[in-house]
């Protein structure tokens, strides 16, 4: 198994992974989603007139429908679909009902998923100088080989490295960085959950590490369930088809970029 994988594994089954890990992936307890006073009201309103068209076009005001149906966001898009799927409307009024007024405020003001505010924050780590240098524009990145990170989004870091390194995946990238004259292009993903988005997200991360890239370094910067041994999917598969592959955990990524001077004779000899 790749070095790096396996010490991330030992890393987050012996020790305080978790508490470690907020430093780079803090979590803001959520308070209830704000309810325009306004449309409430109309929603009260409509409730208790049992008018369902009125009903439902005022929840769709709401950031937050009260439960989830395929055929909600239909409407959003198309105002004159209430008028001409009446069975639909009717139906989904049923539900708003069988629900009550109580419970229909406490679905509609539930805080948002923690994982839906996990995006931007492993760069906010990076640009707080943990890695020892500080994310720095495109022109002084280029402009010699020191130690470097490059700063910018996930679009502007793909477009760097479609240049620079041949990477031709549409998937963003979330690192790049030069370390001891290497260079480095990774994702960092923190996975809380088996399937959904989240697998999405790891097949992200196995997408970048298995790229065909010219003079870069591939990594799979890899937080969460994945790395606690025997208990998902994403473990089995860190551990046997992308076993010798760079994923390692955001905590020790500091080490293996300072090491990177002897990467080559370490590992990719290694591997020959």
């Amino acid at each position: 198994m790749n070095f790096w994988t396996e010490l991330s594994i030992i890393y987050a089954n012996q020790k305080s992974y978790l508490d470690d890990l907020f430093q780079v992936y803090p979590t803001i307890p959520n308070g209830i989603r704000e309810i325009n006073s306004t449309i409430w009201s109309e929603v009260e309103n409509a409730f208790h007139e049992k008018n369902n068209i009125k009903l439902i076009k005022n929840l769709l005001l709401l950031e937050k429908f009260p439960f989830k149906d395929s055929y909600v966001n239909f409407f959003r898009l198309d105002d004159s679909s209430f008028q001409r799927n009446p069975q639909t409307i009717n139906r989904l009024a049923g539900m708003v009902y069988s629900m009550g007024l109580e419970k229909l405020f406490d679905e509609s003001s539930e805080p948002k998923e923690t994982n839906t505010q996990i995006g931007g924050k492993f760069n906010n780590w990076l640009n707080k100088g943990v890695l020892g240098v500080l994310p720095v524009e495109e022109s002084v990145f280029l402009s010699n080989n020191e130690n470097a990170i490059l700063k910018g989004g996930d679009k502007k870091l793909t477009s760097f490295s479609q240049q620079h390194f041949s990477y031709t995946k549409d998937k963003g990238l979330d690192f790049v960085a030069r370390f001891n004259g290497k260079y480095v292009i990774g994702e960092a993903k923190f996975i809380s959950a088996i399937g959904g988005n989240q697998g999405t997200a790891f097949t992200d991360v196995i997408t970048t590490i298995t790229s065909d890239v010219q003079g870069a370094i591939t990594i799979g910067i890899l937080d969460g369930i994945p790395l606690l041994k025997d208990k998902s999917p994403y473990y089995s598969k860190i551990t046997t088809d992308y076993k010798e592959q760079n994923i390692m955990s955001s905590l020790v990524l500091r080490e293996f970029l300072y090491q990177l001077w002897d990467y080559e004779k370490k590992y990719i000899n290694k591997r020959r």
